[in-house]
């Protein structure tokens, strides 16, 4: 127990650590800018299309294999299609209907799917502090989205149904949730990380294309250069940068662990969500938020304090 907790206060864990939050923070903003007028699906093969060769070159200038065996292509194939093609497709499209920062703040949660599917896939038990901890954010998350219902009864935020949004946000929490823990089996484990995340990532891409193809039609080609700045920014610092480095954290500390930077990535989302969305606050909202942060602390030092050594 005292090594993991010197291992959560060291220099290597605490960058990536909170470089992730911050990075993952602002990045639920930025998405708004990508499904303006642009079909979200598309939006998210572009980011991809981007990213994906960016991590390939990443691997090779580490020197990191990249030839798979045929399981460890299965595995990343099914990684990337649970993490770059569901996940992104559901929160794209729930911003549709949703304020970034609230499906910023609903991501915290995934610390409860993460321990539920730890549980299934890994064997990890789930202690009785952290579902009580879990349950208090679960609540607080309860009243910021009932806040954004009765706040868009009719119209919604952008598309006109909120109760969709918080539908397409829960399904992308399960679909990334799913990729962070079977990810970190022994086959994933086997596999250099950056190689498995760039492998994912082009299978992600290719569904991504396919999807958006089926749904949308042709691909548009937007003349805005804020835009495409959105674009390369998401791709190469909002992934190539930070996947490797969530997935090393995975690793190194647990996905439940790993779950407490989404305490900096819902503080910086709901800071921009209120400065440049005009998010406003209520009592409700406040107790919410609190609720939310309180419940997370209470559910990871649990989990944390109950983990094996």
């Amino acid at each position: 127990m005292s090594t993991q907790h010197t291992t959560m206060l060291s220099w290597r864990v605490l960058v990536p650590f909170l470089l992730t939050g911050t990075i993952w923070g602002s990045t639920w903003y930025v998405i708004t800018g990508q499904i303006d007028g642009v079909p979200a699906a598309w939006s998210v093969f572009y980011r991809f299309a981007l990213a994906t060769p960016a991590l390939f070159l990443v691997a090779w200038l580490m020197k990191r294999r990249l030839r798979l065996t045929r399981k460890e292509q299965m595995l990343a194939a099914l990684v990337g299609l649970f993490q770059f093609s569901g996940n992104f497709l559901f929160v794209y499209h729930a911003e549709l209907y949703v304020t970034s920062g609230i499906v910023a703040m609903m991501f915290a949660l995934l610390m409860v799917p993460n321990a539920l599917f730890a549980r299934v896939f890994l064997g990890e038990k789930v202690q009785g502090g952290f579902i009580l901890g879990s349950a208090v954010a679960i609540v607080g998350v309860s009243f910021l989205l009932w806040h954004e219902w009765q706040a868009n009864p009719d119209a919604g935020v952008i598309g006109g149904n909120v109760g969709l949004g918080i539908g397409l946000a829960m399904l992308g929490i399960l679909a990334a949730s799913f990729a962070n823990v079977v990810q970190a089996n022994p086959t994933g484990r086997g596999v250099p990380m950056v190689s498995l995340l760039a492998w994912a990532m082009l299978y992600g891409t290719l569904f991504d294309c396919a999807f958006a193809f089926v749904t949308t039609g042709a691909p548009p080609v937007p003349d805005s250069a804020n835009y495409w700045s959105g674009i390369v920014y998401l791709a190469l610092i909002g992934s190539v940068v930070t996947f490797p480095l969530h997935y090393n954290l995975v690793r190194e500390i647990g996905a439940g662990r790993t779950a407490y930077n989404s305490i900096v990535t819902v503080s910086v989302a709901m800071l921009i969500s209120t400065l440049l969305e005009g998010y406003a606050w209520t009592g409700l909202t406040m107790l919410g938020m609190a609720l939310a942060v309180v419940g997370m602390l209470l559910a990871l030092k649990a989990r944390r304090q109950k983990a094996p050594s």
